[in-house]
């Protein structure tokens, strides 16, 4: 019985569920958590991000269960080991997606209509864009855009276009690197993910090259830019925790050749663990008006 709560519980990937922490991006940065209010809105957008992705995950496995049964981490999924079948799997996304929407409707409209845009994005990706080189990436990366988009519009605040610049480039970083990861690893890349037949070990290093640059550049743009950074300058001390983060992260992908799954790297190397802590720590104290002698407003 335990084995089979543990199946079920698995099958919603609750480690997926990290990527949604971007959700709590605007309210970090505009200090909203003093906001009662604006706080149960970001948690509540937070849980409906969790179980509307919760339920793409679940169809999408159904879905690939046949193609995950040949790929050597996806083959002990719930669905494609049998230990849970299609028929209550299905049940079980569908009462997600009731939820997260009924959830998001209590938040307002605004986050109805990012959660929609999302499942439809999702639904375009399963079909087609999963298999097509680079659009594969982009759009799983205009996923974590939207997750940052939904925390400013759920607590009703601007975002700055750089942090989704930054968001989305580190998006693309983590996609990337996923891919090199898978592309080295799978033997059977036409069988198992069709979009890897047309890339190269070249391109994917390039590419990984390209966006933890594009990343380190507009969150360092960021922390100098934006009118969050002009109101509470003392938020450039983060760069230092983001900028060793990503150099982590690029050391980790070529000298291991990992990056296959990040939501668990990230709680398996120290360095990473402690940049994002850190970041979270400093962000705070930048918002409650850390100053640093030398910066000026």
């Amino acid at each position: 019985m335990q084995n089979l709560v543990i199946a079920y519980l698995m099958l919603l990937r609750p480690k997926q569920w990290t990527k949604n922490l971007l959700v709590f991006a605007a309210l970090l940065f505009v200090g909203g958590y003093h906001s009662p209010v604006q706080t149960t809105l970001a948690i509540a957008a937070f849980a409906a991000m969790c179980l509307a992705s919760s339920a793409t995950y679940v169809f999408n496995d159904i879905r690939d269960v046949e193609r995950d049964r040949r790929h050597p981490r996806k083959r002990n999924r719930p669905i494609a080991s049998g230990k849970v079948a299609p028929v209550p799997a299905s049940i079980i996304a569908l009462l997600c997606l009731a939820a997260g929407l009924g959830v998001a409707s209590w938040v307002g409209t605004g986050a109805v209509a990012i959660i929609l845009v999302y499942l439809a994005m999702q639904l375009a990706y399963n079909a087609y864009l999963k298999h097509v080189a680079v659009a594969d990436v982009f759009t799983i990366a205009v996923g974590f855009v939207l997750r940052a988009v939904l925390g400013a519009v759920a607590i009703d605040v601007r975002i700055s276009g750089w942090l989704l610049f930054c968001t989305g480039a580190l998006a693309l970083l983590l996609g990337f690197s996923k891919r090199r990861n898978e592309f080295l690893t799978v033997a059977e890349a036409n069988t198992t993910r069709e979009s890897l037949a047309h890339y190269t070990r070249t391109s994917l290093d390039a590419l990984v090259a390209i966006f933890a640059g594009a990343a380190a550049m507009c969150y360092g743009i960021y922390c100098l830019e934006s009118d969050t950074a002009k109101k509470y300058p003392g938020l450039i001390v983060t760069s230092i925790f983001v900028f060793y983060g990503i150099a982590r992260y690029v050391l980790i992908v070529f000298s291991k050749d990992e990056g296959g799954e990040p939501e668990t790297l990230l709680f398996r190397d120290r360095h990473l663990l402690l940049s994002v802590l850190l970041f979270i720590v400093s962000a705070v104290l930048a918002i409650n008006g850390l100053e640093v002698p030398f910066i000026t407003s």
